[in-house]
């Protein structure tokens, strides 16, 4: 019986956090036009580490819980599945994404780069805190490769900060941590109980968890036929959870991954990153394609969970 109980709040957890977090992101943007700060600087800070800050926090409590296998599998199962479910459902629906190459290409450079880095530096198993500072300089590279590419934008008419725009941003931090703290608490108990690798749930259930937004942003872009937005969200959460989320983890502790699913969860994360180069070199991707995705995420399910079922 504690074992649902523990599954409950884990999906409540999930769901508060990544509600916590629209909450925050969004106050967040009012703010920072509110003090009249650019809007490259309120998207490149505020909007990119809001998509993953679900990632990011529940990625440095599990540190704190000495888990961090939990983090790896997060950051891992998160791109891995931003890739193949998020971006697969968002083409199905659409039929069709499709993209100008020229808005792309800012990217895409990083975001293999960011990939093929992530895969060397976890090749021995260990993220030390050399490979976190270079990874973070790498963060900071994109965010400065974005600004000599876009062209420079006037500032919104400064407004008034409001008290609710503070206490919703207070509020809201404060349901992300905790939301977070109960999230990791819930995969430890729920692993231990069920004799599951508590990375294999961090892969998969809370990688899922946590990507939601970017799930709903995509199939939206998606839709509206928006496919630089649809296929740029997933670029951008993708780049920051392997420079960001790992970075900033490693520097409360050096990540080791001494779990026996890691060598899988490291090759598909490289296999859709490629997948991903590939199918967008024609500017376009269809339904088939998107159709494909998918079949590699249940490939990818059922590799990790067959042995328990």
């Amino acid at each position: 019986m504690i074992i649902f109980v523990w599954i409950l709040i884990l999906g409540l957890s999930l769901i508060i956090l990544t509600k916590s977090s629209d909450y925050f992101v969004e106050t967040s943007k009012k703010i920072g036009q509110a003090l009249e700060m650019p809007r490259f600087i309120v998207g490149v800070t505020i909007v990119a580490v809001g998509t993953s800050l679900p990632e990011l926090t529940s990625s440095v409590i599990a540190v704190f819980k000495n888990a961090p296998e939990i983090v790896i599998g997060n950051v891992l199962g998160s791109n891995i599945t931003n890739i193949f479910l998020i971006l697969g459902i968002s083409a199905i629906l659409a039929k069709k994404i499709k993209l100008n190459y020229e808005l792309i290409k800012v990217d895409l450079p990083f975001f293999i780069g960011s990939a093929f880095f992530l895969f060397l530096a976890l090749i021995d198993k260990k993220f030390s805190y050399f490979e976190a500072l270079v990874s973070l300089l790498g963060l900071i590279f994109y965010f400065l490769y974005l600004k000599s590419s876009l062209k420079k934008e006037k500032i919104q008419k400064k407004e008034k900060i409001h008290l609710v725009e503070v206490l919703i941003l207070i509020i809201s931090c404060l349901l992300i941590y905790f939301s977070a703290q109960y999230c990791v608490e819930a995969v430890i108990k729920i692993s231990t109980i069920l004799k599951i690798g508590t990375e294999i749930l961090a892969s998969t259930i809370v990688a899922l968890g946590t990507s939601l937004p970017e799930l709903f942003v995509t199939i939206s872009a998606a839709k509206k036929s928006q496919g630089e937005i649809a296929l740029g969200n997933i670029l951008g959460s993708n780049i920051f959870n392997s420079f960001g989320v790992m970075s900033i983890a490693t520097f409360f502790h050096p990540l080791k991954a001494s779990f026996p699913d890691f060598n899988f969860l490291l090759i598909i994360f490289l296999f859709a990153s490629l997948l991903y180069f590939f199918i967008t070199c024609d500017k376009k991707i269809t339904f088939f394609e998107g159709a494909l995705l998918i079949i590699f995420y249940l490939f990818y399910l059922a590799k990790l969970y067959f042995k328990f079922l």
